[in-house]
């Protein structure tokens, strides 16, 4: 008897806690929409710059270069540099 009294006192934890759990679960489930919702957007972006002749592969490294770290890409592009001329590309 000690072990159904001991289970009915976990009940309402058992119980919060799949609460919990459900509702962790379907806040990840909308951020994940979320998520492709704004990919879609950001693809239709790159798709309209593309028809108005801008070069998406260009406008993607910029993008990517405007989150980097002004150091951190002046860094990245002196030894760029540098290997380009090691190689005689410029």
């Amino acid at each position: 008897m000690a072990t159904s009294a001991a289970v009915r006192d976990d009940e309402p934890a058992t119980k919060f806690a799949k609460d919990q759990l459900k509702s962790i679960i379907e806040r990840i489930e909308r951020l994940e929409e979320e998520k492709k919702a704004i990919s879609d957007d950001i693809r239709d972006v790159y798709a309209e710059s593309k028809g108005n002749g801008y070069d998406v592969k260009a406008l993607r490294t910029i993008v990517r270069m405007r989150k980097q770290d002004p150091n951190e890409r002046a860094e990245a592009e002196t030894i760029l540099e540098t290997y380009m001329q090691a190689l005689g590309m410029i």
